[in-house]
């Protein structure tokens, strides 16, 4: 199965990034992620195993998605998917109405590196690196001058609310200050769509909710927000629900 931190590093960052206020949510109408009759299969011996099961739905540019599902379901292979980071057995992709279900794998990373803002369960920082120089690595191998990749960084965790913890390494963090590097990490490419696997999961109830109220005001500026979860309360907080069972949208 595809796992998000497996192919996290494949990503390559050229984009630049300046987060602004945008008021009240509008949704633009046009679909940014069109799913169609979606299969994924894995063969296990002479078993076939269907991840997922002829899936086709919608999410709207500007919108809060929770996905939801027991484990098994087929949730985060459907994740992995629209994150890029997996390719459909059969069915389409369109994403802005580009369909990316059998581009090269430049393409792929290209699409990952315009649209698409990860956030993962366990964090997965460096626990060498202050959260600055965790912030800067997506802008690795982007053409900006260290300055100005630090300039960035810098920016994305005042936008969490970490300008003052920007030398502390991940120890001398909380649990949801990890997470909100984590998010900072994330908006450093300024991406359209944030794709949030479980991101309350390892934390406790109180800092769950400042991580879920940070995630809604990123929506509220106009990122699509994608969350993954097993956890109804989180879901109750989205737009709408895709539920997932069997490798299919439950209706």
């Amino acid at each position: 199965m595809c796992n998000f931190f497996d192919r996290f590093h494949l990503c390559e960052v050229r984009l630049s990034f300046k987060l602004k206020h945008k008021g009240n949510k509008k949704y633009n109408m046009t679909a940014v992620i069109e799913l169609h009759d979606l299969t994924k299969t894995y063969k296990l011996g002479d078993e076939v195993l269907h991840a997922l099961d002829h899936v086709t739905c919608t999410i709207q540019a500007g919108e809060f998605v929770a996905i939801t599902g027991p484990s098994g379901s087929g949730k985060s292979t459907l994740a992995n998917i629209i994150g890029g980071l997996d390719r459909p057995t059969s069915g389409t992709v369109l994403i802005d109405g580009q369909d990316l279900s059998h581009v090269r794998d430049r393409q792929l990373s290209d699409y990952r590196n315009h649209h698409i803002g990860f956030v993962f369960q366990s964090f997965n920082l460096q626990g060498t690196q202050t959260a600055l120089e965790n912030v800067m690595l997506p802008l690795v191998f982007s053409r900006m001058k260290s300055k100005d990749r630090k300039a960035r960084a810098h920016e994305c965790l005042e936008a969490v609310g970490l300008g003052d913890r920007l030398k502390h390494r991940p120890s001398q963090l909380s649990g949801g200050q990890r997470q909100r590097v984590a998010i900072a990490r994330a908006l450093a490419a300024k991406p359209s769509i944030i794709l949030a696997d479980e991101p309350t999961g390892n934390l406790d109830s109180a800092r769950g909710d400042e991580i879920m109220k940070l995630l809604k005001d990123l929506n509220k500026q106009g990122i699509t927000l994608i969350v993954i979860t097993h956890d109804m309360s989180i879901a109750k907080q989205a737009d709408r629900v895709i539920q997932i069972k069997d490798g299919k949208v439950a209706h």
